[in-house]
């Protein structure tokens, strides 16, 4: 068996491994790849191998870095099944339709600008057209049941504690008279999660695929972050700022909504109007509440007493592209919690554009941000940042609560590829992606020196025969 590392090398974006097993290709993830326009642009339409040529796609879950790029790839000439799980087949379906409905708005609203400078217009990457060709692709499968996807290929997804759906994807394969298990464990959730389960831990495992996003740094205590917001929340609202959140229509957007109910149920927080300015983190919402057998036990419980942890009183959820622009006139303390994560598309642009030169205004990052994204520079604190093409100066407050990821931090990632060599004790290598090298070669270092087992970075491109 061959592994190509054809995307998330080097970097945390745009997710993509194919394995050639005498000639049977699979690709584990398809993930739009996110950046400087142009870069991005060229890397989302490459492929490790004519997608014609590509049997099927293992998802792991349903963020856009690990799934965005399903739409290229089928319209490029790929026509096998995709698997996931049921929850992940939900979100897709929301999340593709909004990611292809997006960037034909971003292209449209950005040619409008080039165009006053005499430039030519931005095309999409992919149209709705494009997302809709993907939706009869999806097969789901449940946690724990093994299906056999070839005469290769027997697959088993396990909880991953990422976000609503992830897995971990347990591959056992067999390749003449070898039979060997890959697990690939997508993205790591930290454990101890607001609302899901905490990741498992897979046996017996040969090699291990395992992201590196945070390898050589240990974020906020969970237990910590409810505090946190409510200090940050109750300090701008008492100087009449906004506080701006980009989040994660999947994941992160529900969880700052399971803490901020939590915080206006107990009193704790000044009765300040709440937005999600987002139509997707609307649907995935309704997509949350259908699947409440992916939450952890106490999450069940609480909502024996309180059956909406995902509403309160003084949240709205914006039902039109108005109800998003009145926004900007909008007077007063308030939370606008809206998309992208990393501030690279959709209607967080504007948000951002209309408050960031405004002191009393926060913008609170929740969540990690890509090397040449727009978050990464607001953390960075730039004098200026360039939003639609033009530049905005940063005057308002910047904070960061990282503890909100829903990735593993370094000691997390330790204890996991430490738990997965000792059950079974048959690990031999371990593969490190979606991590930039600041993160991934401390991270690598520690597990050759404790683990005593081989510890390769793939770049991009990269071939590695399995033996």
């Amino acid at each position: 068996m061959q592994i190509t590392f054809w995307g998330a090398t080097g970097t945390t974006t745009g997710s993509l491994h194919l394995l050639d097993i005498e000639g049977e290709k699979t690709v584990l993830d398809c993930g739009l790849y996110q950046g400087r326009r142009a870069l991005a642009r060229q890397l989302n339409s490459e492929w490790p191998c004519p997608p014609s040529q590509i049997r099927q796609v293992v998802l792991s879950h349903a963020h856009i870095d690990h799934c965005g790029n399903l739409p290229t790839l089928v319209h490029d000439g790929f026509d096998g099944p995709i698997y996931c799980t049921a929850a992940t087949g939900d979100l897709v379906r929301n999340l593709l339709l909004d990611s292809a409905h997006i960037q034909e708005k971003d292209a449209e609203f950005a040619s409008k600008i080039r165009k006053r400078k005499h430039e030519p217009p931005v095309e999409p990457l992919y149209t709705v057209e494009d997302a809709e060709a993907v939706l009869p692709h999806l097969m789901t499968m449940g946690y724990y049941r093994t299906v056999s996807l070839s005469r290769h290929i027997d697959l088993r997804f396990l909880e991953a504690g990422h976000i609503l759906g992830s897995a971990i994807s347990q591959l056992d394969i067999s390749e003449g008279e070898r039979k060997f298990r890959l697990v690939f464990s997508g993205d790591i959730g930290r454990g101890a999660n607001a609302i899901l389960r905490d990741p498992e831990i897979p046996s017996d495992a040969d090699y291990l695929i395992m992201e590196s996003t945070y390898g050589n740094r240990n974020t906020d205590a969970v237990a910590e972050l409810h505090g946190r917001l409510k200090e940050i929340v109750g300090r701008v609202a008492a100087r009449g700022g906004k506080i701006i959140i980009p989040a994660f229509s999947v994941g992160r957007t529900q969880e700052i909504v399971y803490q901020l109910n939590s915080l206006f149920n107990a009193g704790e927080l000044p009765e300040i109007p709440c937005f999600v300015d987002s139509p997707l983190s609307t649907n995935v919402t309704r997509v949350f509440r259908v699947h409440p057998d992916c939450y952890n036990r106490p999450v069940r419980e609480v909502m024996l007493s309180d059956p909406n942890p995902f509403g309160f009183e003084r949240l709205r959820y914006t039902e039109n592209v108005d109800e998003s622009k009145a926004l900007n006139e909008f007077e007063g303390p308030c939370v606008i919690i809206s998309a992208s994560g990393m501030c690279e598309a959709g209607r967080i642009l504007h948000h951002l554009r209309n408050n960031i030169q405004d002191p009393k205004n926060c913008v609170l990052i929740v969540g990690f941000q890509a090397e040449h994204t727009l978050g990464r520079r607001i953390v960075e604190k730039r004098d200026k940042v360039r939003i639609f093409g033009e530049e905005h100066a940063l005057r308002c407050e910047v904070q960061v609560l990282n503890g909100f990821s829903a990735h593993a931090d370094g000691d997390e990632l330790r204890d996991f590829a430490f738990r997965v060599k000792e059950r079974g004790n048959r690990l031999k290598k371990v593969f490190l992606v979606h991590g930039e090298p600041d993160q991934q070669e401390p991270l690598a270092e520690y597990l050759r020196d404790i683990l005593k087992i081989d510890v390769v970075i793939p770049e991009r491109g990269q071939t590695v025969e399995i033996k």
